[in-house]
């Protein structure tokens, strides 16, 4: 079945689609995480509510009704992009809120003192998170943070219902054609699987590298 006609191709496509919308997804998670996570631990009253407020917002909306804020919603106010960079938004404004909590107890987990002396030495707030406690912080979430996008490519199936030509819409369009569901889920969960199996490689690769010996 896999291999008739240009199902394959089908599958295939889908499956790059997938992982470069989870790429570009999780590339724009982190850096929004990251900016949101230092927004928490502000001495800024307005960034520290800024931040708590768009975390338990996105945090707590289903991702699906998130897709559709952004695709029926955005155009209404003029905002015009393709499918895939509205699933790529709204993916990202999702996972960024759970990087940025992640984030924020790793920089709890660093003792005060380290912020305390960085300050008696004249470091500003930015040059004290940046360069003293982020890369500390970030050592110590590398399992939770692993959790979060490994599920990122199971979470971009719901992209498929929005137009987005990944795994699951090839899925779908298989079933479309009549051929026996349960080989075509049988396929898209071993994608699946390899594409989470990849992510938990990369980050044990980066703990091992960047493991802290006590």
């Amino acid at each position: 079945m896999m291999f008739e006609d240009d199902n394959f191709a089908t599958f295939r496509d889908g499956f790059l689609t997938t992982v470069e919308l989870s790429a570009v997804s999780a590339l724009f998670a982190l850096l929004l995480g990251t900016v949101l996570a230092a927004f928490r631990v502000s001495p800024v009253p307005a960034l520290r509510a800024f931040g708590a407020v768009w975390v338990n917002v996105f945090r707590n909306t289903p991702l699906t009704l998130l897709f559709i804020a952004v695709v029926f919603a955005l155009p209404r106010l003029g905002v015009h992009f393709d499918s895939f960079t509205f699933a790529a938004m709204a993916l990202s404004a999702y996972t960024g809120s759970f990087v940025c909590e992640v984030l924020r107890s790793g920089i709890n987990t660093v003792p005060l003192g380290q912020a305390e002396a960085a300050r008696s030495l004249g470091l500003t707030f930015g040059q004290t998170l940046g360069q003293i406690i982020l890369p500390q912080a970030a050592r110590t979430v590398l399992g939770p943070m692993s959790s979060i996008f490994i599920a990122l490519p199971r979470n971009s199936a719901i992209a498929g219902a929005f137009s987005v030509s990944e795994l699951y819409n090839a899925q779908q369009t298989l079933t479309d054609k009549g051929y026996a569901i349960l080989p075509i889920f049988a396929w898209a969960a071993v994608a699946y699987l390899a594409l989470s199996f990849a992510v938990r490689g990369v980050f044990r690769l980066l703990e091992s590298q960047l493991a802290v010996v006590r």
